[in-house]
């Protein structure tokens, strides 16, 4: 019984032995086809990768750049019809602005022929010089030509206006001159009544110096400046009634007495021909007349010469 028992044991052991075997056997299969499966995925996956996924991707990345240099191209073309259009805008005002200059070119030779100035060149550009400056800035040929003329004619114009001020200022100062320059009788209608020197005086009959001359004419008539200037006296003034006197420059002065009315304040900037007063018989006077004098350096002397001029 004893060895029954023991051949039984051992039968088991056997079996149990077995059926580890074959379970280890298993498991080492099972592993085997797992790894053989994962070895074909990864290897499927490689040559999906290298084939199919990253090809697509190059594709697309070359499609990116492809679209991105098109609209740069796009980009590229509206500016240089922009640029086109611009240069074309900038040709056009340069055509106005020569027409304008050419304008003032002939203006500025009337002028300066009218005025007898043949310093003031309009037909040639003013002599400039100096050292070239460089830039560094690359341009097309058609906008350096541009710009090389828009600077020519910048150049042109502001020659031209610095011309044009010094010839208005010029002739400015000839017409002050002439505006200023004492000429003519103070009076529209009238008549010489008396001569600048000795005379006999109209109250007293004594010899006198007359130190002006006398204008006779109706009462009320205007009185008239006989050259710009600013007026220093308008008011009652001892022996000439109601006198304007008028400072000319240059110690020019002249006097205009015995008015009815006065016109002017001191102060007031007359011109040549302006009327200053009314013909009157105010002050040392036998009748409406205007007592007229001519001042240099505040001392009188014979208008004749003037009121001829």
């Amino acid at each position: 019984m004893s060895v029954a028992i023991n051949e039984s044991s051992n039968h088991s052991k056997v079996k149990t032995t077995e059926s580890f075997s074959i379970f280890s056997i298993s498991v080492k299969k099972i592993a085997a086809v797992a790894l053989l499966q994962l070895s074909v995925i990864a290897v499927t996956g490689y040559f999906t990768y290298q084939y199919y996924v990253e090809p697509a991707l190059l594709s697309h990345a070359i499609d990116e750049k492809s679209e991105h240099l098109v609209n740069q191209q796009t980009q590229v073309d509206t500016l240089k019809i922009q640029t086109t259009a611009q240069l074309s805008l900038l040709a056009q005002r340069m055509g106005i602005l020569t027409a304008r200059m050419n304008r003032i070119d002939a203006l500025g030779e009337r002028l300066a022929k009218s005025a007898d100035y043949s310093e003031f060149n309009f037909a040639q550009l003013p002599a400039v010089g100096g050292p070239e400056q460089y830039s560094g800035i690359e341009q097309s040929s058609e906008l350096s030509a541009l710009l090389s003329q828009m600077d020519i004619l910048l150049l042109h114009i502001d020659s031209q206006q610095d011309q044009l001020n010094l010839l208005e200022t010029v002739m400015l100062n000839h017409e002050i001159h002439d505006d200023s320059l004492i000429a003519g009788r103070p009076i529209n209608r009238g008549w010489l009544s008396s001569l600048y020197g000795m005379r006999n005086d109209p109250f007293n009959g004594k010899l006198t110096m007359h130190k002006g001359v006398d204008f006779a004419g109706k009462d009320g008539d205007d009185v008239m400046a006989t050259g710009a200037g600013v007026v220093t006296w308008s008011g009652r003034r001892y022996g000439y009634g109601l006198l304007v006197e008028v400072d000319h420059g240059a110690g020019l002065k002249t006097r205009y007495a015995h008015a009815k009315e006065l016109k002017v304040n001191v102060g007031d900037v007359v011109s040549k021909g302006e009327v200053i007063a009314l013909m009157g018989n105010t002050g040392r006077s036998t009748g409406a007349h205007v007592h007229y004098e001519v001042l240099k350096k505040d001392k009188q002397i014979n208008p004749r010469k003037y009121i001829y001029r």
